[in-house]
């Protein structure tokens, strides 16, 4: 039973690790991915068999120690680190990048899902949305008033015999137009959204997030007090926004190599722990030739 249990626990290393040397993987794989946020591994031990069961002292016998055979390491969980990227300038007005806490919201025009990203890099599409490189609409208060949530788009209100010559975003997320004759105007302001649980946000791929609804969207639902400043960057504890700049990676390649080796050790040693086991059933079976 021993030596069953020994590669038991030889098995759910080498399945734990494993995971571990994913993890660390698709980290360094990313190190230049715009805005990818680091994960970590943590494990934990699976159950312990018991052979004795503690008991109190009853006056006249001692208390009794349990006796217990741990089963081996399981999967503690993996944990997303939100910790803010550096951010570098990039020249183009278009790329938005976040100095501090918040999220950009991005939406899919055809089904209507809603997406958290930090990726700024952003592009105007044919019919001037400010759209993810992947098409998703940006988010934010639109029209000359800024009095509605919508899809932040240029070229709406250009005066007239004007033509729009150019546009810039400054700290607080607005967009301003300007014309040909002269003059500018703000049209729409990039929104963010802070959550309460960034830990329940999920990863789709393409740097979006899903989960929104479970990590707590802070105003109680998503782009809830964009008309009362919840919203604005640079309030309510959000960023501001840094336009001509993305943000980076946040993985620490120095950590990540120094956490490979250390995972690649312990794989090693479970491993090890296989292959010593298998050593002395051998020796048990060769018992009966003897």
């Amino acid at each position: 039973m021993s030596l069953i249990g020994t590669l038991t626990s030889g098995v759910s290393a080498l399945r734990s690790f494993g995971k571990g040397l994913e993890v660390i993987g698709a980290n360094i794989a990313n190190v230049n991915t715009t805005a990818y946020k680091s994960s970590a591994t943590s494990y934990a031990e699976s159950f312990s068999n018991t052979l004795r069961s503690s008991a109190p002292s009853n006056g006249t016998v001692s208390s009794q120690s349990a006796i217990q055979i741990g089963t081996g390491v399981q999967l503690g969980g993996i944990t997303t680190n939100f910790n803010q990227g550096a951010l570098d300038t990039t020249g183009n007005t278009a790329d938005l990048g976040v100095s501090g806490r918040g999220f950009f919201v991005v939406q899919d025009a055809t089904g209507g899902q809603s997406y958290a990203t930090r990726d700024g890099h952003f592009r105007l599409d044919d019919k001037g949305f400010l759209v993810s490189q992947n098409g998703l609409r940006v988010q934010g208060l639109t029209g000359t008033t800024l009095g509605a949530v919508g899809d932040v788009q240029i070229g709406l209100s250009i005066p007239t015999g004007a033509e729009l010559s150019s546009i810039s975003f400054d700290t607080s997320g607005n967009l301003i137009e300007f014309y040909s004759n002269g003059q500018s105007q703000t049209t729409n302001r990039v929104l963010l959204q802070n959550f309460n649980d960034t830990s329940a946000l999920m990863r789709v791929g393409g740097n979006l997030y899903t989960g929104l609804t479970n990590a707590g969207p802070v105003g109680g639902t998503v782009l809830a007090n964009a008309l009362t400043g919840g919203n604005n960057p640079g309030l309510a504890g959000l960023g501001n926004i840094q336009s001509g700049t993305l943000e980076s990676s946040n993985v620490d390649l120095t950590q990540q190599f120094s956490d490979l080796i250390t995972t690649q050790r312990s794989f090693q040693a479970g491993s090890r722990l296989i292959t010593v086991s298998d050593s002395v059933l051998e020796e048990i079976v060769n018992l009966k030739r003897a």
